[in-house]
């Protein structure tokens, strides 16, 4: 459970400045420089994570990791294989949005956005999760710290993250739009 709600904060976290008007169509990487749960510093758990993965499909047959390779990268999951990063496709209409999109939810909004200049300064009441941050825009690059409160099964948490994302050039190489991604997510019966 604890990993779906990091993924989902990653994806809200990266999704926060995504609709800015300076962010371009494209690819993009995200690189989580740090994320706090609790208290507890979780990005060098989310690192080794990622370093196991990347281990265990070394072990896998040619055909094995083309399919996972395949798989991932329609998420843009595999990044470029750095620590801790992912990377994600922007669609032109999203690029062209007045406010910022929050990814994986169709029902989550902004409840509040201010712009001044390069830095965008947003907050959020989600289905389980309540938050607020910052994103300064430098050109091809976007600097995001986000603090969150997110309720889910296991109670209440407290997370900080700080991330940046880079882009990457025009063409997605084979990963999804992210509006794509979601509207794919809520086409898929609920279980």
């Amino acid at each position: 459970m604890k990993r779906l709600t990091i993924a989902a904060c990653l994806a809200l976290v990266s999704g926060a400045v995504l609709a800015e008007p300076m962010t371009r169509p494209g690819l993009w990487e995200i690189r989580v420089d740090k994320q706090i749960m609790d208290g507890q510093d979780m990005t060098a758990r989310m690192a080794a994570m990622q370093a196991e993965m990347q281990k265990h499909m070394a072990g896998m047959t040619p055909e094995q990791r083309k399919q996972m390779e395949q798989a991932m990268g329609g998420r843009g999951m595999g990044g470029g294989g750095s620590p801790n990063t992912h990377r994600i496709c922007i669609s032109p209409e999203m690029a062209a949005q007045d406010k910022p999109v929050m990814q994986g939810d169709s029902r989550c909004e902004p409840t509040k956005t201010t712009r001044s200049g390069n830095r965008v300064s947003f907050e959020m009441n989600c289905p389980g999760v309540v938050g607020k941050g910052e994103s300064v825009i430098n050109g091809d690059s976007v600097a995001t710290r986000m603090d969150m409160t997110i309720t889910d099964a296991g109670g209440k948490h407290t997370m900080h993250t700080e991330s940046r994302m880079s882009f990457l050039g025009t063409d997605c190489k084979g990963i999804k739009p992210a509006d794509q991604l979601v509207k794919e997510m809520q086409a898929r019966p609920k279980k």
